[in-house]
């Protein structure tokens, strides 16, 4: 009799709540600092940005957050999302170890961003803001929004990072299907983006440089809200419906969890995916908790726990993070969802505390382990998730050293149907590892704020 490969939870198991990771913590993060007193920020310093409800889930300690009634009923268009036994993938690689993925790609875009897209794009029709403005890297949470944005009304502007732009025409044009605007960034429209273009011509551009962009055009327009796609502490919050699905799930498998893998750049669907596991990893430590990052972009593994800015032009508050530097532009790998300086502060917590770790991968060895799964699993995966997939080998290959029959999760946190231009580059043997050079990281400490 063949085992069971899908768990489906049904609309009836959708949370109705969002989970607090902030009450687990062994200490509470480091507030955010307004740039110019170097003071933790309040809600009056947010206002001109977020609304008033995002802000508050940005500071709350409260161990849950209920989901508005009207969020719930556009999540359910996709949610819950099946957790996947990958059984082909553990023939393949000859391994005792058990391998799971949640599959986030059944969403209307192909990815987990609409888990806080279709929240911030309620709040800010709740509180009478008819515009938003964001930036975005390989154009997920770009279409995210811009998805959100339709289905509340309202006018949606995104900025790409001008490398992104080029390598993927699929994701600017579903954008520009759900009605936003789309520009390369760095671009004209902005100061900041002219101030690059003026020092840098030929920039490929970064989310440093985006988000400057997509904050100056939302705090100069009152009627405008500026969306995040990760990072900040209420969008995590949000992300964590995929947690807490998996808990259920994995009970239904009957199973338990010794390494969970996901893939990170600024940390939102590793924190959404992790985090309803801290509890546990605190009652039993020997639960591993990967965040896999590239090696372009080694922001754990190898930036500096510090204060920085979020942006290239220092508008943002100042946060305690894992950084490279707000000045660091990364190489052009073709996963354009992780080429971030900076981590999630609650992330960077985690990993402080000794809650999570992480691995870094060159974008070669999780582009061979992304066809790996497409062969056996029948999905192509994003380029960001590729790094999630490449992690569980990894630790597949060590079970099947070893004998041990360990059981791996990771998060799929998109399809790569609009990526097929960086899988052909990859089957062509034209893609270049980068390794970034420490003379680069020590020259990007060097601009950190004092504080």
């Amino acid at each position: 009799m063949s085992e069971t490969r899908k768990f489906l939870l049904t609309e009836k198991d959708l949370p109705n709540a969002w989970f607090n990771v902030k009450p687990h913590l062994l200490e509470q993060p480091s507030p955010p600092l307004h740039p110019g007193t170097l003071q933790p920020v309040g809600p009056d310093d947010l206002a001109p940005l977020f609304p008033m409800a995002l802000i508050m889930q940005e500071v709350t300690t409260d161990p849950y957050v209920d989901i508005p009634g009207g969020v719930l009923d556009i999540l359910r268009m996709w949610r819950p999302t099946p957790l996947v036994r990958a059984s082909n993938l553990e023939k393949a690689l000859d391994t005792p170890a058990k391998i799971f993925f949640k599959y986030e790609g059944v969403s209307p875009v192909g990815s987990h961003k609409p888990n806080t897209a279709v929240p911030q794009a309620y709040y800010n029709k709740q509180e009478g803001r008819p515009r938003v403005t964001t930036e975005t890297g390989a154009g997920q949470w770009g279409c995210s929004l811009a998805m959100a944005a339709a289905q509340f009304g309202l006018e949606c502007d995104v900025w790409m990072v001008k490398v992104s732009y080029g390598q993927k025409p699929g994701r600017r044009t579903l954008m520009r299907s759900f009605g936003a605007s789309v520009q390369a960034s760095p671009s004209t429209s902005t100061n900041a983006g002219r101030a690059v273009l003026a020092a840098h011509p030929d920039s490929p551009g970064s989310l440093g440089i985006a988000i400057s962009e997509a904050v100056e055009a939302a705090a100069v327009d009152p009627n405008a809200s500026y969306c995040l796609g990760s990072v900040l502490d209420h969008v995590l919050l949000h992300q964590t419906i995929v947690g807490q699905e998996v808990v259920k799930q994995l009970e239904m498998a009957g199973v338990v969890p010794d390494i969970m893998l996901g893939c990170v750049g600024g940390g939102s669907n590793f924190g959404g995916f992790a985090f309803p596991f801290i509890p546990e990893k605190i009652k039993r430590p020997e639960l591993r908790l990967v965040a896999c990052e590239p090696a372009a972009c080694p922001t754990i593994t190898r930036g500096k726990y510090a204060y920085d800015f979020g942006d290239l032009a220092g508008l943002t508050p100042l946060l305690k993070t894992h950084t490279l530097g707000s000045q660091f532009v990364p190489p052009p790998v073709h996963a354009g969802g992780l080429r971030y300086h900076g981590m999630a502060p609650l992330v960077s917590a985690c990993a402080e505390q000794g809650l999570i770790e992480a691995a870094s991968f060159q974008q070669n060895e999780c582009f061979e382990a992304a066809i790996l799964f497409t062969k056996t699993e029948g999905i192509l995966p994003a380029p960001e998730s590729s790094h999630a997939i490449r992690g569980a080998v990894v630790e597949a290959l060590k079970c099947k050293e070893s004998g041990e029959s360990k059981t791996i999760v990771f998060n799929l946190s998109g399809h790569g149907y609009f990526d097929t231009s960086s899988y052909d580059a990859y089957l062509a043997g034209e893609l270049v590892d980068y390794e970034y050079p420490e003379e680069a990281i020590d020259e990007a400490m060097r601009d950190l704020p004092q504080v």
